[in-house]
């Protein structure tokens, strides 16, 4: 039973399913996710605040608003070869994370800006009685970040900007147990809710009338849980093992993000982007688990993750088709930072490609519609958990469209 808990791999955020990789999701501005999801070296809108806040005081305008939700429709599949074929399919409700920025001229070099998003939170089911039903069977986890900004024009080139991050986060998760017992499995229900704090910060660089460049830095939050709640389900005879009202804790890092973002403005209708973002993924070693109350069935659990560093490429593209038309289009390609022998159904990570496409349909001088439309694609691995010697064929997908308003006065 030390591996009872041991694939809880998010326990205060969403998985990436579909995503991006690790447990990250990229989903913070219809703008940018138009464009592959480039904007730390671009003037988008208030949407900033997430992605170079920086480049806030430099924005036109003395209030600005951007709103917008994306629908996830992500899919997994798992072919366990040996000893006998078995394939799963999961069957995730769809996600919605969402993003909300506001913004408030206070001088002409100084403004300050407030943010809330999800960029953790998502949804897996993998079934009651799939093969890896003891590793998981289902999970909800919920991030909410939410970010006061300031942003000061050092000179009319240089800007700066930062502020603190706040995370909620909220999990619940089901998995079978492997009791051996002649009344059957059992099952656990983990589920609690924390807040973590960390920073995001940014400077933006107005190189030329052309060309941008823009720095962030968002930092590592660990986000610990204390006094998580353990349900257990089990027969009857097994009961004084698995003691009512037990609770756990543990903790997860949440990864650095380094990102340099280049924006060319190549003629007077097309806007190109380019990022490079390093994503800190060599924090997240191991995910222990420490029970209030232990018995000779329950004990602690220490797991090996041993996450790398990892790297994520993007290109992006807007092209202004007619005067209240902007079309949007963006590659990119990400990193998994899982090693081999280390791969588990709940974060199923592998490279993946991301195509993306929008647009921003402008109502009036102050008021535009945004619209975006993301598939991304993972490359198949065949891989698995070497400490529970659990492997098999992975390949997952996503169609993810969202829909956005900003204002401007």
């Amino acid at each position: 039973m030390k591996y009872l808990l041991l694939m809880v791999v998010c326990v205060f955020f969403t998985l990436k399913q579909g995503f991006a990789e690790g447990y990250q999701v990229n989903l913070q501005g219809q703008k940018q996710t138009g464009m592959g999801h480039t904007g730390t070296g671009l003037l988008l809108g208030p949407s900033s605040i997430h992605f170079n806040p920086g480049a806030l005081s430099f924005l036109e305008g003395n209030m600005l608003f951007s709103g917008g939700v994306s629908g996830v429709f992500s899919q997994n599949s798992f072919l366990k070869n040996q000893p006998s074929l078995y394939t799963a399919e999961s069957d995730n409700p769809v996600g919605t994370p969402f993003s909300i920025y506001g913004a408030y001229r206070l001088s002409d070099k100084l403004m300050v800006g407030l943010g809330a998003n999800s960029p953790y939170g998502n949804s897996l089911s993998w079934g009651e009685d799939w093969d890896g039903r003891y590793l998981i069977q289902d999970i909800s986890l919920q991030a909410i970040f939410v970010q006061p900004t300031i942003s000061y024009a050092i000179t009319p080139r240089i800007s700066v900007g930062g502020g603190p991050v706040a995370v909620f986060g909220s999990v619940d998760l089901n998995k079978a147990l492997p009791l051996q017992s002649a009344d059957g499995d059992g099952s656990v229900n983990l589920n609690g809710s924390t807040t973590a704090y960390g920073y995001n910060v940014g400077a933006f660089f107005k190189v030329s009338q052309d060309i941008s460049l823009g720095v962030n830095y968002r930092s590592k939050v660990v986000v610990e849980l204390d006094g998580g709640d353990a349900t257990f389900d089990v027969p009857e005879s097994l009961q004084a093992n698995f003691p009512a009202g037990n609770t756990f804790s543990a903790e997860l890092p949440m990864p650095s993000n380094l990102t340099i973002g280049l924006g060319w403005q190549a003629t007077d209708k097309l806007l190109l982007a380019f990022d490079l973002q390093q994503v800190g993924w060599s924090e997240y070693q191991e995910l222990n688990f420490d029970f209030e109350e232990n018995t000779a069935t329950l004990q602690d659990s220490e797991n090996p993750r041993n996450f790398e560093n990892t790297m994520v490429y993007r290109v992006g593209a807007e092209y202004s088709a007619l005067d209240r038309l902007k079309l949007r289009a963006g590659i990119y390609y990400d990193e998994t930072p899982i090693p081999e022998n280390y791969l588990t159904p709940e974060t199923p990570g592998t490279n993946k490609v991301g195509i993306s496409a929008g647009f921003s349909w402008h109502l009036n001088d102050k008021l535009s519609l945004d619209a975006s439309l993301l598939h991304i694609a993972g490359e198949e691995r065949e891989d698995g958990y070497a400490p529970l010697n659990f492997y098999g064929t992975y390949n997952t997908s996503a169609w993810i469209p969202g829909f956005g308003v900003s204002w401007t006065l």
